[in-house]
């Protein structure tokens, strides 16, 4: 989903990290009311409201080249792939979502992943995404997955991150960068006339 040149040594996997953030970093529930309520969070789908005026920032957001794979936390596997997949409305996600891997994390060996190309990702994520990341080509693209992000972030197994920052400041929620350092280089921006940024950024090592 980023155009940019691959990051890693041959035969290794990259991590770009794709998210959407206010102006105060707040990376919770970017696309529903109902997609994560935890800690009393009331602003649920604040990023698609704005990008529904802006399709011109969602499409950049989405643009470049096909992830080999995607690699999701179990709550976002079941929240954004189940809804595009059960979805009636015609989307450009359903057939993308369909057909491209999906490694979920999990550290329960008999969750059920109902849809087409899932894999799990069974025991301490920093360790079988380690591992995952070792074998194979390609970029590995997380989508939402808060959590999944803070930890992979904090491990140092993130290679790249891409974020569409909305013009919009919350108060609460979780925040995409939580207790961990990191350096970032800038590879590409890009900004909308109604004020969203896309940017993506390499993390420097």
């Amino acid at each position: 989903m980023s155009s940019a040149p691959q990051l890693g040594r041959p035969g290794m996997h990259t991590i770009t990290v794709v998210e959407n953030v206010s102006l105060d970093g707040v990376a919770q529930a970017p696309a529903s009311p109902e997609e994560d309520r935890r800690g009393g969070f009331e602003h649920g789908g604040w990023a698609f409201q704005h990008l529904a005026s802006d399709p011109e920032a969602m499409e950049r957001a989405m643009s470049g080249e096909p992830a080999a794979a995607m690699l999701l936390g179990h709550r976002t596997y079941d929240q954004l792939v189940g809804h595009w997949l059960s979805t009636p409305d015609d989307n450009p996600f359903t057939e993308l979502l369909r057909t491209t891997p999906k490694h979920v994390a999990t550290r329960d060996a008999t969750v059920d992943l109902p849809h087409p190309n899932s894999h799990r990702l069974v025991g301490e994520a920093t360790q079988t995404v380690a591992a995952l990341k070792e074998h194979g080509e390609g970029e590995l693209v997380v989508l939402g997955s808060l959590a999944l992000v803070r930890d992979l972030t904090a491990a140092g197994l993130v290679d790249r991150f891409v974020l569409t920052t909305i013009p919009v400041v919350l108060g609460s929620g979780a925040r995409l960068f939580e207790g961990s350092h990191v350096t970032l280089e800038v590879e590409q921006t890009w900004a909308s006339e109604r004020g969203a940024v896309v940017a993506t950024y390499r993390v420097a090592r």
